[in-house]
């Protein structure tokens, strides 16, 4: 694979706000952006985006007429691809590809439309197209006008990193020299977080922090759905512009016990950290962003495939879920722009509930991590 790697721009669109000053500051303070929520006639945790931004998707509904009937997912994809597209300078029609997945796809139109369809027997004309899964790449590359391959995929909660993956082999090719990847997804929805809690895996407890990603000494789950999506623009080699370099991925799928089930070491996760920092010394590590979900084992057995691949001379871990909970597709995207956000201002990000962890030198190199239902794992190596 050709590498390094430039990310020209990376935009986000989550609780923590849409522009890199916002999202820097809210990372600075401690309080989690969680909260209760009510949902149909029940009421569960949930990370939902601020007032101004889903102001901001209400505006885009009624302004682009459109863009009325698409999903929630679909919209988020959009604004956070603007985004990234202006900042890294690309144009209306450049030829660039585009890759944005999502884990769980159109939510709440699945909901709405199914649950007509039960009531009257009948469904809505748009009750295909808008629920398709194709929808997000395709209509993001509708909005920019590009010319490229854009591609739509799901692979759970490591949908936004399979992106990378793929947009650094489109750039690794020669087939293109431009690619927009990402995730989005929009799971506050009444099905999806009963799902989640029908797996006995959702937070219940009141707490401060409702969501405990890493914390290792919880009795039980603790996982937390926050909605969002975030973009990168990414070019081939190193560019003076550039918000940081990719310099290493891993990917890995380990045998799956069960449907949702993952080795107590993380096999697959240990395989794909390997895969991203050959090459150098583990040492030059200097933070890892897990992706810790919050639940017990699945936290845990990160934590042990870390310490398996670095020895007792552990880099700085760090998780965002605890603030912004589990937005699923787009974690691992969300998760990298706070990566590169530790290196560009060489500040660590510690939990605020766990015992402090000291930086003791520059943040050059941050890995981050990204699991899924399926036993598949991807990890990516940035750097300044």
């Amino acid at each position: 694979m050709a590498l390094p790697v430039s990310i020209t721009s990376l935009a986000s669109f989550s609780p923590l706000g849409n522009n890199p000053k916002t999202v820097w500051q809210s990372y600075l303070d401690d309080a989690t952006r969680i909260r209760k929520i009510t949902f149909g006639n029940k009421t569960a945790f949930g990370a939902p985006l601020p007032e101004t931004l889903q102001q901001e998707i209400r505006t885009l509904r009624e302004t682009e007429s459109r863009y009325a009937a698409l999903d929630d997912s679909v919209l988020y994809a959009i604004v956070a691809s603007r985004q990234a597209v202006k900042a890294a300078g690309w144009q209306s029609g450049d030829d660039f590809g585009i890759n944005i997945g999502s884990s769980r796809g159109a939510t709440g139109l699945f909901e709405k439309y199914h649950s007509e369809f039960i009531t009257t027997g009948a469904t809505a004309t748009q009750a295909s197209p808008t629920t398709t899964l194709g929808n997000i790449a395709s209509w993001v590359a509708q909005d920019l006008k590009s010319s490229g391959p854009d591609i739509s995929h799901s692979i759970t909660c490591s949908t936004a990193l399979h992106a990378v993956l793929n947009g650094v082999a489109w750039l690794g090719s020669g087939m293109a020299q431009k690619f927009l990847v990402g995730g989005s997804e929009a799971p506050l929805t009444p099905f999806t977080i009963a799902q989640m809690q029908a797996m006995k895996i959702y937070a219940s407890k009141e707490s401060d922090y409702p969501c405990l990603a890493m914390d290792l000494t919880k009795k039980s789950n603790s996982m937390v759905l926050g909605e969002g999506a975030a973009a990168a623009c990414l070019v081939p080699g190193r560019v003076p512009n550039a918000l940081g370099y990719i310099e290493g991925i891993g990917y890995a799928t380990e045998a799956l016990k069960h449907s949702v089930s993952i080795s107590a070491n993380a096999e697959c996760l240990q395989k794909s950290m390997q895969m991203a920092i050959s090459g150098i010394n583990p040492k030059e590590v200097d933070a890892v962003v897990m992706h810790a979900p919050g639940t017990v084992k699945g936290d845990l057995s990160e934590y042990n495939a870390v310490k398996a691949v670095f020895g007792e001379s552990l880099p700085l871990l760090t998780t965002n879920k605890w603030k912004t909970g589990h937005t699923f597709g787009a974690s691992g995207l969300l998760s990298l722009e706070l990566g590169l956000m530790m290196i560009q201002h060489n500040g660590f990000i510690n939990v605020p509930y766990l015992a402090s962890q000291k930086q003791t030198k520059d943040i050059k190199k941050v890995l981050v991590n990204a699991v899924g239902f399926g036993g598949n794992a991807v990890s990516i190596l940035i750097s300044r």
